[in-house]
């Protein structure tokens, strides 16, 4: 491809304009043609900031209305589906901010159309592109893990949400759940085959105190994912993810560290996943190759549907559920 990329935005929030956007205009080659948000004055002063000419309120408008090389969905959850699977289907390269959906029906609808369409299709996991995440994969490649555990510590959520969406769906559950399900898959190379979990949920709070979450792995390996929203930060010295395998551990601390058995063995240096992973897509969309992504849509599925199960569990008083059947329910 040696014209520019043709690039456009669905969904023009503050993690849009944050990363993605201000990513996009400093790869070489790239230039963002259209953006859209529902909120007309939000699309219109994203539109401005970025110096981009097109404008929409509606997505299907934008893919109509627009010759698109690749769509960038920033939208919430809930709002994908139809503009997603409907950009695939007509030959444009996805790429999907995560969750990738709130319902497993939509994300298989949108993981169809892609491969009918034939395009390349990525899901933003960016800290699979971070080096501390690429070390500690290659420091427990052949180990027989034993437990996953991750953990996070959050001050108490805001009060009295009135939108239905952001009370279900606000939460550090579905913020960092993805994440923490995709970094432990993508660590130990182990997916999830059962999901449990229970919450804490009391008002005024708009989201829950606390959610524990217990998965059974591949080959009968174990994880906790665990989020805490109580009061300032955590207990100091604390790994982010622990990893325990026959004959030892590792623990990666925050961005910075991995210690291995008590000792230090790789510190981090400056590194940013957010404008790595846009510059990755972009080029393999440039050339019509994908071998360079760490994930695509598909394999963004099996870290989805133990979110949503997990979800689905908690609702049902913490019953257990087969992530397989439930991925294709």
């Amino acid at each position: 491809m040696r014209s520019p990329l043709r690039v456009g935005v669905y969904g023009a929030g503050d993690f849009a304009n944050r990363q993605h956007l201000p990513n996009l205009t400093r790869i070489d080659g790239v230039r963002v043609v259209a953006v859209c948000d529902i909120d007309a004055r939000t699309a219109r002063d994203t539109a401005a900031r970025f110096d981009i000419p097109g404008v929409y309120t509606d997505g299907m408008a934008m893919l109509s209305g627009e010759s698109l090389d690749a769509l960038w969905s920033v939208v919430p959850a809930a709002a994908r589906g139809d503009v997603e699977a409907a950009a695939a289907e007509r030959g444009i390269h996805l790429f999907s901010e995560k969750p990738q959906a709130t319902e497993m029906r939509t994300a298989r609808r949108i993981d169809a159309a892609v491969r009918r369409g034939g395009v390349l299709a990525t899901v933003g996991f960016r800290e699979r592109y971070r080096p501390i995440f690429q070390e500690a994969r290659r420091l427990l490649a052949g180990k027989r893990i034993v437990h996953l555990r991750f953990q996070s510590f959050r001050d108490l959520p805001p009060q009295d949400a009135a939108d239905p969406y952001v009370r279900s769906y606000g939460s550090a559950f579905f913020d960092w759940g993805p994440h923490a399900v995709d970094y432990c898959r993508f660590m130990s190379g182990l997916d999830v085959t059962t999901a449990q979990a229970f919450m804490a949920e009391r008002p005024p709070y708009r989201s829950p105190l606390s959610a524990s979450c217990n998965f059974v792995m591949t080959g009968g390996a174990t994880m906790t994912m665990t989020f805490v929203c109580a009061g300032p930060g955590g207990p100091a010295g604390e790994p982010y993810f622990l990893i325990c395998f026959e004959g030892g551990y590792l623990g990666v601390h925050g961005y910075d560290r991995i210690e291995m058995n008590g000792r230090s063995v790789y510190e981090a240096q400056d590194f940013n996943p957010w404008f790595e992973l846009d510059r990755r897509f972009c080029e393999a969309v440039r050339a019509g190759d994908g071998s360079g992504l760490l994930n695509d849509y598909h394999d963004g599925l099996a870290t989805l549907a133990p979110v949503l199960a997990g979800w689905e569990s908690a609702k049902r008083g913490g019953a257990p559920i087969d992530v397989g059947d439930f991925r294709y329910a």
